[in-house]
């Protein structure tokens, strides 16, 4: 059996430090006061689109089911409303003239601003004047700039005729005109809304790395080359976005036809938007106001859905 060895007398004892409890529960404090405070600054956006959004939302859906006058108690009538508005002869031409004029929204306005941002990005000098220049018709508000178009489409006065009469060119009816009415709508829009999106590309351009075109430069590829090859796939994500956010907006459409022509000429520029508005407040017929607003929520919302799935599918297999 052995011994235990004895402590020498000068031998100190080993000193153990004593480790201070940890502050966890100070910074669980500090975390939830945190949170709090965040989800403190949250409520006020939740309340405003609980009130303004949400809730105006679930009242038309409501309202679409009812025959409604304001001052007069709601009556549950069913699909009566859908059908109605079914039937009604206008409603072909909104929805035929909403479908067209996205289409040549797209057509028109998805192209001209992915352009104009590939020619600021490549300017050397004056960018901040030309990127003002651009985004200058978005500060101005809707109404004002649907009127100043309203007189430049002017028949006998107007800055187009004049300017055609002056280069001895054959003058248009432009909004007047049934054939040419759509058309000068969607040249109205585009003008007035594409600052906005120029500028969303050109931050998408000017992210995309310097090395990617210097490399396509030494493979020998011409502009059109590395726009194809480089830009396009660099700006893919938000080219894919701001497509799905156009077609959104330009269904909803109702400024322009509103201000510049009235629906008209027979019927040429009624959109869905604008019927919404004639049953509401010509009519006094929000129940049919609300039916065709639900109908118009349903396919915009199954259409953002496929859209996001294709799009999503088509990432995952690229």
């Amino acid at each position: 059996m052995t011994k235990t060895a004895e402590r020498h007398p000068l031998q100190k004892a080993a000193v153990h430090p004593v480790q201070a409890p940890s502050p966890s529960g100070g910074r669980g404090r500090r975390r939830l006061a945190d949170q709090a405070r965040a989800y403190a600054f949250l409520l006020g956006g939740l309340v405003c689109f609980a009130l303004f959004s949400w809730y105006p939302a679930i009242r038309a859906v409501v309202i679409a089911f009812q025959k409604y006058t304001p001052g007069s108690p709601p009556e549950w009538v069913g699909a009566a409303n859908f059908t109605r508005v079914w039937h009604d002869p206008e409603f072909t031409a909104a929805w035929r003239n909403t479908l067209t004029f996205t289409v040549l929204a797209l057509l028109l306005g998805f192209a001209v601003p992915f352009v104009l941002a590939l020619v600021l990005n490549e300017l050397r000098h004056w960018k901040a004047f030309f990127r003002v220049v651009v985004y200058l018709p978005v500060m101005i508000p809707p109404v004002v700039s649907a009127l100043l178009w309203k007189w430049f489409y002017d028949p006998g006065a107007g800055l187009a005729n004049e300017t055609l009469r002056l280069l001895h060119l054959p003058t248009s009816n432009w909004s007047n005109g049934t054939d040419t009415a759509l058309v000068s709508l969607v040249i109205v829009a585009t003008w007035a809304n594409m600052g906005g999106t120029v500028l969303i590309y050109l931050a998408a351009l000017q992210a995309i790395p310097g090395e990617l075109y210097e490399a396509a430069e030494l493979d020998g590829a011409n502009l059109l080359l590395r726009i194809r090859h480089v830009t396009v796939p660099q700006t893919r994500f938000v080219i894919l976005m701001l497509m799905l956010l156009q077609i959104i907006a330009t269904m909803q459409v109702f400024t322009e036809p509103f201000v510049i022509t009235g629906g008209g000429p027979e019927n040429a520029t009624v959109t869905v938007l604008y019927l919404i508005y004639k049953y509401a407040f010509l009519y006094n017929d929000f129940g049919g106001a609300c039916a065709l607003s639900v109908m118009l929520l349903a396919l915009l919302g199954a259409f953002s859905a496929v859209y996001l799935r294709l799009t999503r599918s088509g990432e995952e297999d690229v």
